[in-house]
């Protein structure tokens, strides 16, 4: 598995182009690049997430983690540390504040993230669009716990925590609230399950909505996800930034598979 995200990285830094914005003709993928990539972030929001990263990094509890996905390719076992789920299963800091940007940017009126963890990734989008409702689902209810503890402390009151399984929660959520500007998908790296939920998505989304998938090199699996995804009739152009994949729904953009160094 390292040797084939070895083999992709590779791959990507000679192919991906445009980390500016630079020789993109169309206006709508150039400010994408150009501004919502390049937004500078709000120094107080990277503070407050990247300190509740700190405080879990540094927290040795074990706890016993329900995988309702492929699991982790680090953390084998069940019973885990809260500090190595930090570690390993949080978004870095860089992607972070990317989330946080295209969620000030497209998240209104709603957020949808599968795959909540310890709620590094929400922080940063809830954070950044305090107008937007954020749903998060996790599968594991002691991490669930852990993330609510989170959202507490840092004061944040736009995020609905769920605990259950995506399919089911995906499907609720989507009947209730209006159509989610915003979805990350993140948690279950299965091509069966990934195409559901984005059937899901596709199906209940407005032209408008913005889905970002993690993880879109991982693997083989999630490879084929991926390209079967972006050929999908609803996906009117992608974005590939490696570690994601950006996925948009609008309607009079040419279809094109961009590879953005990011």
């Amino acid at each position: 598995m390292y040797f084939h995200g070895a083999l992709k990285y590779l791959e990507y830094i000679i192919f991906s182009r445009h980390r500016k914005g630079h020789g993109l003709h169309s206006p709508f993928v150039f400010h994408l690049v150009s501004e919502v990539f390049r937004n500078k972030i709000s120094p107080d929001i990277v503070l407050m997430v990247e300190k509740t990263r700190e405080k879990m990094i540094s927290d040795q509890r074990s706890i016993k983690v329900r995988d309702l996905g492929s699991g982790s390719a680090r953390m084998k076992t069940s019973i885990r540390k809260v500090s190595d789920i930090a570690r390993y299963s949080a978004v870095p800091e860089k992607y972070g504040i990317l989330l946080s940007n295209l969620a000030a940017e497209f998240g209104r009126p709603a957020i949808i993230e599968l795959g909540t963890s310890l709620g590094i990734s929400t922080m940063y989008m809830a954070a950044s669009c305090p107008g937007a409702c954020v749903y998060t689902i996790e599968g594991c209810p002691e991490t669930s716990a852990i993330a609510e503890m989170n959202f507490r402390e840092a004061g944040l009151n736009n995020i609905a925590a769920l605990n259950g399984s995506f399919g089911e929660q995906l499907a609720e959520i989507l009947r209730g609230a209006e159509n989610p500007g915003l979805i990350f998908i993140d948690g279950d790296h299965r091509k069966g399950p990934l195409m559901s939920y984005f059937s899901q998505v596709a199906e209940n989304s407005s032209a408008n909505t913005l889905v970002v998938i993690d993880d879109i090199h991982s693997s083989h699996d999630m490879e084929e996800a991926w390209d079967e995804l972006r050929m999908h009739e609803k996906v009117t152009f992608s974005v590939d930034i490696f570690r994601m994949g950006l996925l948009f729904l609008r309607k009079g953009i040419p279809h094109i598979d961009y590879i953005i160094r990011y």
